[in-house]
């Protein structure tokens, strides 16, 4: 079946809709906690993924990884450290700090891009990353001022999310610059979950998880993670990356709701300031930046004679 731009759209709500799951679902854990809580996800991820892979892309979809490039690697390692401080910060904090300083991601790409490949940023972008700055460091000196230690800690873990994402995808782009070809992520997610799972399990040892929690963690690792970055590998190849972005934010609304709704946490206005502040920002420079590509693709009218 072919896919059209709105069915793209629709796969694309689908996919923030799964993965904003993951606070509430890790709120309704009985024992697993911390490192334990990271191994079993990251271990349900690369199993997934060990089915969904050969029936996606074929058999030989193992033997054509780029064992061998570097970037590869770098990009494996990065998921890695996503997977992992991602749910280590969820056992700290509340699931709107964790996903409001999740969003800084696109902001730190920029800058990271610029810094490394030179990549020129269009102003909007700078005073998306104002902006953004602004309310994350908001959000943070609230926390400050609360003395809450432990938010302080699960959002400065929170923070190596970002950080790791830029560096993995200017990775893969300074990779394909020069002339390599394409690293296709979705295998990468792969090894960052091995990676992920075999560096977590002796710090989650001796495991304490009960059945109903590997159950919890079975569903993240599939619903959460492995179906959701296959349907955005899949719509990347239809929508533009204003597009993704834009609706790639609907997880920081689907998340916190979700909180609110299954587990009670209500955000707090310090949070929801900084959170606006942070998706108006990234929502305002992703809808310039498709005004602009529209225009550029519209022809220009010839002068009547």
């Amino acid at each position: 079946m072919r896919l059209t731009h709105s069915r793209a759209v629709w796969l694309m709500v689908a996919a923030p809709l799964m993965w904003s799951i993951a606070g509430v679902v890790t709120r309704q854990l009985e024992q697993a906690r911390s490192f334990e809580v990271t191994f079993w996800r990251s271990f349900f991820t690369a199993l997934s993924l060990l089915v969904i892979l050969p029936l996606w892309q074929g058999r030989g979809v193992f033997a054509r990884m780029p064992w061998g490039r570097a970037a590869f690697w770098v990009s494996g390692v990065g998921w890695s450290i996503m997977f992992t401080a991602f749910m280590v910060a969820l056992t700290l904090t509340t699931v709107a700090n964790v996903l409001i300083t999740l969003a800084i991601g696109p902001l730190l790409t920029a800058l990271i891009a610029r810094l490394v490949l030179g990549q020129p940023i269009a102003l909007r972008t700078w005073g998306a990353i104002a902006a953004g700055g602004l309310g994350v460091g908001y959000m943070y000196s609230a926390q400050l001022m609360l003395g809450d230690a432990s938010a302080i800690v699960g959002s400065l873990v929170a923070l190596c999310v970002p950080v790791a994402a830029a560096i993995n995808f200017t990775v893969v782009q300074r990779s394909q610059a020069e002339g390599h070809a394409r690293i296709d992520l979705v295998p990468s997610v792969l090894l960052g979950a091995v990676i992920s799972a075999l560096l977590t399990l002796p710090l989650a040892w001796p495991l304490s998880a009960s059945a109903t929690d590997i159950s919890w963690l079975a569903l993240l690792g599939l619903v959460q993670l492995a179906i959701p970055c296959t349907l955005l590998v899949i719509c990347a190849r239809v929508l533009q990356a204003p597009e993704i972005s834009l609706l790639a934010l609907l997880e920081i609304i689907f998340g916190i709701l979700w909180a609110w709704l299954g587990a009670g946490e209500t955000p707090s206005f310090q949070v929801l300031l900084g959170g606006t502040l942070v998706v108006g920002a990234l929502a305002t420079n992703e809808l310039l930046a498709w005004r602009e590509r529209m225009f550029l693709r519209q022809p220009s009218s010839s002068p009547l004679s």
